[in-house]
């Protein structure tokens, strides 16, 4: 059977994670991941890759519960693993703090994570500022050791790499039969989405090892997140702002606000700023689009535009975006038999078969019709042996069955 060639645009989180969830789902298939960079230089590596939700407005939140379940689980299945330490999966447990208390206690993920509870008084104690709080334990993802993961993962699955800055997504549709597109803010370009729009976050990497709780602020500004190799801490949100370049304002200002909650990070040293853009939308493009130029056409599979809150929820969407691309994949697979040679000559044998049939008709006529004709129609031995058919046709066989259908 005919393979279809399948390419994913973008290296970063939601690339490699849709590439190894289609390479593990469809066996026919070849899988090829493209893009201008990958890690550690891609934004998922900015990232701090903790597993608490973001909200989508233009999502259900059945639909975001049920992408980080699947999520959760299946990085908690890998947490349990010999692989947890190469994948840079960990769980960690911490606060989320409010100055005021939250009109929804109890958030619709309470429940996926691991012991969610109300924080105590005496817990509540080590932050004067604020009024309530939430207890839980959720998993980190370290980059950039998962995208490497991944990126290994997807190897041992005979998937293939190539480092190219795609321009037009239709360049691509000499070389493959299927496009999935993961290229997050890029997407702007590459598909004229005017949903799409950054939003400028910068954090700091330090070495704190002595930190092992998550703080987090209710409004998600300002974060404390202890990692195998660093502490990250947040944050920024700017948007419609496409400097990459760090700000020192912004920096000191994390910082200030960081060594609020947690003092002892007035000694963390080795300090490191990083930039990134979020690729943020209303709600996660997840879809089946087909570009036609000149009567020819491309499939496309849409994933992009998780903002911040992508590690959360990255391989739900993933297993989404395999269902679309299976669903096109039987379309593809099918064209493609229909124009296969080998489906040509079982075609060329059933006509052969057929042509056979006709011309032992035609010889019958020749040969019986004038003897009938005449009256002599009872036949010699060796004149039967001349009607008789030299190719004979089985119409039990398939090929008989299928040409009566047509």
């Amino acid at each position: 059977m005919a393979k279809a060639k399948i390419v994913v645009v973008g290296a970063g989180l939601m690339g490699l994670s849709t590439a190894v969830c289609i390479s593990d789902s469809i066996t026919n298939c070849s899988v090829s991941v493209m893009a201008d960079r990958f890690s550690p230089n891609t934004t998922s590596d900015v990232a701090a890759g903790m597993l608490i939700p973001h909200l989508y407005p233009g999502t259900t939140i059945h639909q975001q519960k049920q992408w980080f379940r699947e999520t959760f689980d299946h990085l908690l299945s890998i947490c349990n693993s010999s692989e947890a330490s190469e994948a840079g999966i960990h769980l960690v447990s911490g606060w989320q703090i409010f100055k005021a208390v939250p009109e929804e206690k109890t958030p619709f993920w309470s429940d996926v994570v691991l012991g969610f509870r109300s924080m105590t008084e005496k817990e509540l104690k080590k932050f004067p500022q604020h009024k309530y709080g939430q207890a839980f334990t959720t998993l980190k993802c370290d980059c950039p050791p998962y995208l490497i993961w991944l990126e290994k993962r997807l190897k041992e699955n005979g998937g293939q790499v190539h480092v190219k800055k795609i321009e037009d997504l239709w360049e691509l549709h000499r070389d493959f039969d299927i496009v999935v597109n993961c290229s997050g803010i890029g997407s702007q370009k590459l598909t004229g989405d005017l949903e799409i729009y950054p939003i400028r976050g910068q954090v700091l990497k330090v070495h704190a090892p002595w930190i092992k709780h998550f703080i987090r602020d209710g409004d998600g500004l300002t974060y404390i997140y202890p990692g195998i190799y660093n502490v990250t801490l947040g944050g920024a949100r700017e948007k419609d702002n496409w400097n990459l370049s760090p700000d020192p304002i912004i920096s000191k200002n994390i910082l200030d606000r960081c060594s609020a909650l947690e003092p002892s990070l007035w000694t963390a040293e080795n300090i490191k700023v990083r930039v990134g853009l979020r690729p943020s939308r209303s709600a996660v493009r997840l879809q089946k689009e087909v570009l036609i130029h000149k009567n020819e056409k491309l499939p496309v599979v849409h994933n992009y535009g998780h903002g911040g809150g992508g590690f959360s929820v990255h391989h739900g969407t993933a297993k989404e975006a395999t269902r679309l691309v299976k669903e096109v994949y039987n379309v593809v697979i099918h064209v493609k038999w229909f124009r296969s040679p080998c489906r040509h000559v079982g075609r060329y044998t059933q006509l052969m078969e057929f042509w056979s049939l006709c011309l032992a008709a035609v010889r019958m006529v020749h040969v019986v019709f004038p003897r009938l004709m005449s009256g002599n129609w009872l036949m010699e031995s060796n004149h039967v042996e001349d009607c008789q058919c030299e190719t004979t046709l089985d119409k039990t066989s398939a090929s008989w069955q299928n040409e009566r259908k047509r």
